[in-house]
């Protein structure tokens, strides 16, 4: 059992009522750890430049994210930090402050540094004209070292992207888009509040390869309402026709008491097994078309950068979820935007006022964050391993960090030792290793070395969706 390598056969995935009720439960996606409830305010700006400065002193790569949260109009079922304005000067003085914090930010940014990975998130970042993208980019590239083999990506939405906005975006040198699809069902996209015809996002990826983008990804949730797994497996196969690089099929998280325009989804949702089956649906499709599970809810092409790095175990994983740019620190610019720099975090303010008014008079607008200890470092190493590798090297992380792996961790692998029982994690004298179903339930499997979970019964609270 010392050889043991991650298995890319999928299961059957037959499980019963019980098995399913006791596993899918509250819990963290870990795109950091400790996870955002664990932050506090005492964080500020000055906690902020001291670990930039460390940054800067080790002269590691960058990452760069800048959120621009403008949407034409209101997906009901989105979580993320929007804000809904059909007219579009309401950007304007949002880039001016944006582009102060770039200003700021790149100060503490050697030029010997390189950008590895640029993204522009939202909300629609293709909301603003083609001339604001050019605008926006420029004085980012102005201020920053770019690498020749930089990743930069891009959301756009097809409802409100123009073949000149792509023209724009590839001239700029962006080689990645990603964009929402969620459901290709019109009873489905209605009741979402999204209508978004097949014809025209096909239309759109088609002109996206035409124009050179290297790669694609698209966006699905399962859990919708109205979603059966007959009607899933239809828009499966419609996104199957648009064949894209990269695909993340995500849980729909139901957290009406964070976004009330959900309350309306209810007694509509399929739940428990029902939901089940429509995942079901989703990961054998995409698998037998050949696409790899990368875990938790993305697939990619076997010939695809998040394949070959699972498959040489450097995958990553950050607040844009997988990513092969490990070693990174990420710096997070605009409304809400997440900073990940060594061992700290920071979040923005995450309304536009308080934004605009925290640039205006100090440059940055940091409202709170974290500083990791020693502790939270392993912990922080061994779910990022879990999660994006599916096993646990415990030689190597004893090597790293001095310890006994079965002694520091004896009570989480009492609580693994559990799930190996149902067929979830397999143990030998140097690996865990989980199973093809126990990659389905990888959330669990992190949660026990969650320390925050035990410790504060977080999942006691409603702040995380169910893991499935």
């Amino acid at each position: 059992m010392s050889a043991m390598q991650l298995s890319y056969e999928m299961p059957d995935l037959e499980v019963s009522e019980e098995f399913l009720a006791k596993y899918n439960r509250p819990g963290p996606r870990y795109t950091s750890y400790p996870t955002a409830p664990v932050w506090d305010e005492k964080f500020g700006q000055a906690d902020l430049e001291e670990f930039f400065g460390k940054a800067d002193s080790a002269v590691s790569p960058v990452s760069l994210y800048m959120h621009l949260p403008f949407c034409e109009s209101l997906c009901l079922f989105c979580a993320c930090n929007v804000v809904i304005q059909k007219d579009k000067k309401v950007a304007i003085p949002y880039l001016e402050s944006l582009k102060s914090e770039i200003d700021y930010v790149s100060r503490f940014v050697s030029r010997e540094r390189e950008v590895v990975q640029f993204h522009w998130g939202g909300g629609t970042p293709t909301y603003l004209s083609p001339e604001q993208l050019n605008d926006l980019f420029g004085h980012t590239r102005e201020r920053f070292s770019f690498s020749q083999n930089s990743e930069i990506g891009v959301e756009v939405d097809p409802r409100v992207t123009s073949r000149t906005h792509l023209e724009t975006l590839r001239k700029l040198g962006f080689n990645r888009l990603s964009m929402g699809i969620q459901d290709f069902t019109p009873e489905v996209q209605k009741t979402i509040n999204r209508i978004q015809p097949y014809e025209l996002t096909r239309d759109l990826i088609l002109a996206a390869r035409e124009l050179g983008f290297g790669s694609i990804n698209v966006d699905l949730i399962y859990g919708l309402p109205y979603q059966t797994a007959a009607s899933f497996g239809d828009s499966i196969e419609k996104v199957l026709q648009i064949g894209p690089d990269r695909i993340a099929m995500f849980s729909y998280a139901h957290v009406p008491w964070l976004r009330k325009q959900q309350g309306s989804f209810q007694g509509h949702l399929p739940e428990g097994m029902e939901k089940f089956h429509i995942f079901k649906v989703g990961i054998r499709k995409f698998t037998e078309a050949g696409y790899v599970y990368i875990g938790m809810d993305h697939f990619a092409r076997p010939s695809d950068e998040l394949a070959v790095a699972q498959r040489e175990r450097t995958l990553y994983r950050n607040f844009q979820g997988y990513t092969t740019k490990a070693g990174a620190d990420l710096y997070g610019m605009g409304v809400s935007a997440i900073s990940s720099i060594g061992a700290a975090y920071a979040q923005n303010d995450r309304g536009i006022d308080p934004y605009r008014s925290s640039i205006a008079e100090r440059g940055t607008a940091t409202m709170r964050g974290y500083r990791l200890d020693a502790d939270d470092i392993l912990r922080r190493e061994v779910i990022t391993r879990l999660l994006c590798h599916a096993v646990i090297h415990k030689p190597e992380i004893e090597e790293n960090f001095q310890i006994r792996f079965d002694d520091y961790f004896s009570n989480e692998i009492r609580e693994l030792e559990a799930m190996r029982d149902d067929g979830l994690v397999i143990f030998d004298r140097d690996q865990i290793l989980v199973t093809p179903l126990g990659r389905i339930f990888i959330r669990n499997l992190a949660m026990p070395f969650d320390r925050y979970l035990r410790e504060q019964k977080m999942d006691a609270r409603p702040l995380f969706s169910k893991t499935l």
